[in-house]
């Protein structure tokens, strides 16, 4: 059987596709997914969020309804830990996603596409985030809300992409729920980046893996909620620009590295557990 064949055959095992979302096999159809993407798809179709997660980092939602960071919980860890303050009934948190849009890099490495917020916003402006915001009464769910949110602001048609996974959602103190979307983009050639400039000023990637290394990273710890928790920092350097990739962006980053590379950081991802 020919990667290809396997390809389809994963396919029809990918439960819940939603609306404009593409079946694997038309990574195989496009001929130009590798073998590392076709690996990656299958492993990542098996992925079943975690019932607790460590990460953690504040999202907030600005006037146009785009995510930013700051700190924030997983989703089922702050249900439990606000259970004693605030009745677990009253929790109806706002749905919002990001899309984690993955690609073969020319040395065969991971990379995702990022963004750079438009210095012209009112708050968290020039800020790197991950296309994303919250959902629209039309949306069916946060695969449709990641897909559309990312044509909106970099002009990511959704047929060039295939969702493999859905990540466990965060919770915001302000309960937003946030949920990583990932997908993947086979013929990264056929991508060309068009930034909504109202809210992107760059459009730009990273290695995905340098978010479990301890290069370029810092950190710093914060309380919320009684609880202590590290903020993460990393540095990344392209050409001759900086950008600082911290906060839920971040934190969600650290997370979708760890599943895709199958191993935790190489640093204390937090130091305090719910």
């Amino acid at each position: 059987m020919n990667w290809r064949t396997a390809l389809r055959r994963a396919s029809a095992m990918v439960a819940s596709p939603g609306p404009n979302q593409n079946t694997l096999s038309n990574l195989a159809a496009s001929g130009r997914s590798s073998h590392r993407l076709l690996r990656l798809a299958q492993q990542l179709r098996l992925y079943r969020p975690s019932p607790l997660s460590s990460d953690a980092d504040e999202t907030v939602v600005d006037d146009r309804g785009k995510v930013f960071s700051t700190m924030a919980l997983p989703e089922s860890a702050a249900a439990a830990h606000l259970t004693g303050s605030c009745p677990t009934e009253k929790l109806a948190p706002k749905r919002a996603a990001v899309l984690v849009c993955l690609f073969e890099g020319d040395r065969g490495e991971f990379r995702v596409i990022l963004t750079k917020r438009s210095s012209n916003l009112s708050t968290h402006s020039g800020e790197v985030s991950l296309p994303g915001g919250k959902a629209d009464e039309g949306d069916a769910d946060d695969r449709e809300t990641a897909l559309r949110e990312a044509k909106e602001e970099i002009g990511l048609d959704p047929s060039l992409v295939t969702i493999v996974a859905v990540l466990e959602p965060f919770l915001s103190k302000h309960l937003l729920r946030v949920t990583p979307v990932i997908s993947i983009l086979p013929n990264k050639q056929a991508f060309i980046p068009a930034a909504n400039t109202s809210e992107v000023d760059e459009i730009f990637d990273a290695p995905l893996e340098m978010f479990l290394k301890d290069e370029n990273r810092r950190s710093e710890e914060r309380e919320w909620l009684g609880v202590n928790l590290l903020v993460h920092y990393f540095d990344y350097i392209t050409g001759n620009k900086k950008f600082v990739i911290w906060g839920v962006t971040a934190g969600i980053l650290i997370r979708v590295a760890s599943v895709v590379y199958q191993r935790p950081p190489s640093f204390i991802e937090q130091i305090s557990k719910l």
